[in-house]
């Protein structure tokens, strides 16, 4: 996709989202900090509705999952047994010309700083040559800053979740096959961030590890693909921007048998959203084999021991958040909308009393008490009615609950579909009940 037209839809993105309060650059005050994001009151609440999401789906509609929520402050030795120490690198380039630093394998998704228009290496600068980069943020534990007191930020959760197998299991009383399920903070280091919250150095992930015997893993492999890609209709996200990717043999994680990432067609084009990976035995085995603790798992029923086969699903928070903000939005003749499900967007229902007289605002404020037990609810009662229509459309707002002359007659109010911009009259009485059908 040409340049232009994918900062013409972002730019629009992510000026709408800092003015209704989703996102905003980090310490924008004294300029902001590179690919670092505050999430304002309505991203908090659509980052906490999409978790939620997830976390249904794995934890409580599952008896085979456990939650947890491991350490983002690790043993240095958990990330030497896992390989990130070692190889979690990435190749980077130095325009000796600007000094800005690349990808030396993505330089045809960036643009030069000078010249917007080409990809470094194009633009007249010579690029020098490739070396390696660890993405992992070090820091120190304790008072002395030595070699022997060096910590890792983690840059991915799934490590707190295999040295957690054993305790997870015996606490949970869990036989293979199970799972644990974590949602959490990570970091990495990243040469080239951008696309807005897509890639940013600070991010949320959740990740499942689904713990299966040995020569069954293919089937679970092809089981877990299918469960992914299902859950994105529980998001509200279009099947048909959404598509399988199967990486290579030259594509291949070290630890991986096989892997499946899940794509969204962005304004930038097709990128990956959630990995599947068959991982085998390749993490209990590092950690066994660092740790001198014996991470075997004994099948009572075969009367056998064997280390489990790992299937992971891992998606980040902040790149289905953008995915569920992109595939929303829409521009028509006379409003922007974001056409989020009922179930993720950050506020449920405005409650607008068409005027501030005739005791339409008293009348409006208890809805709006009463509505609260129930939804996050956002009351309005500044502009003309057709202002704060758009105004919670531009937000997401799935159900508008104005209160009319006609309330203070019949006791019924006006409620306002978003999509469809359909009104219907409902009873004071019923509206609560009208409106968890719809949303809950």
């Amino acid at each position: 996709m040409a340049k232009n037209k994918t900062q013409t839809v972002m730019d629009k993105l992510v000026s709408l989202t800092k003015r209704r309060g989703y996102v905003f650059r980090s310490s924008e005050v004294y300029g902001g900090i590179n690919s670092c994001y505050d999430y304002g009151p309505l991203g908090v609440e659509l980052k906490k509705n999409i978790k939620e999401l997830w976390w249904k789906a794995f934890v409580y509609e599952r008896d085979d999952i456990e939650g947890l929520d491991a350490g983002i402050l690790m043993h240095p030795r958990v990330w030497e047994a896992s390989g990130h120490v070692e190889g979690f690198t990435d190749p980077m380039v130095d325009c000796k010309k600007c000094k800005a630093r690349f990808r030396a394998d993505q330089l045809d998704q960036v643009w030069c700083p000078e010249k917007p228009s080409k990809h470094p290496g194009e633009c007249g600068g010579e690029l020098t040559e490739p070396r390696m980069f660890n993405l992992m943020f070090k820091t120190f534990m304790g008072p002395v800053e030595d070699e022997s007191s060096v910590v890792y930020l983690r840059p991915e959760t799934a490590q707190g979740i295999y040295v957690n197998f054993h305790n997870v299991r015996e606490a949970g009383r869990q036989k293979i096959p199970f799972g644990i399920a974590q949602i959490g903070k990570a970091f990495r280091n990243e040469i080239t961030p951008g696309n807005f919250i897509f890639r940013t150095r600070e991010f949320e992930q959740m990740e499942m590890q689904y713990f299966v015997k040995p020569g069954t893993d293919e089937e679970w492999f092809e089981y877990w693909k299918q469960q992914r890609i299902d859950w994105y209709q529980r998001l509200g996200i279009r099947r048909e921007k959404l598509r399988f990717h199967e990486h290579g043999k030259g594509e291949l994680a070290h630890y991986a048998k096989a892997a499946f990432d899940i794509e969204y067609e962005f304004p930038f084009g097709w990128s990956e959203i959630e990995g599947i990976h068959n991982r085998t035995d390749f993490d209990l085995k590092r950690h066994q084999e660092y740790s001198n603790k014996d991470l075997r798992y004994f099948d009572q029923e075969a009367g056998e021991k064997y280390i489990p086969y790992v299937i992971e699903t891992s998606t980040g928070v902040d790149r289905l958040m953008l995915t569920a903000l992109v595939d929303a939005y829409e521009e028509e003749e006379e409003r922007v909308v974001l056409r989020l499900k009922p179930q993720i967007a950050p506020i449920k229902v405005a409650v607008l009393p068409l005027v501030k007289k005739d005791g339409m605002p008293e009348v409006a404020r208890k809805i709006f008490k009463a509505l609260q037990k129930d939804f996050k609810v956002f009351y309005d009662e500044a502009g003309s009615i057709g202002r704060r229509y758009r105004r919670q459309d531009e937000a997401g707002t799935p159900y508008g609950v104005t209160i009319d002359g006609q309330t203070l007659e019949d006791n019924t109010v006006t409620v306002r579909e978003r999509d469809s911009m359909e009104q219907v009259r409902v009873s004071i009485d019923k509206v609560q009940e009208y409106l968890r059908e719809k949303i809950l």
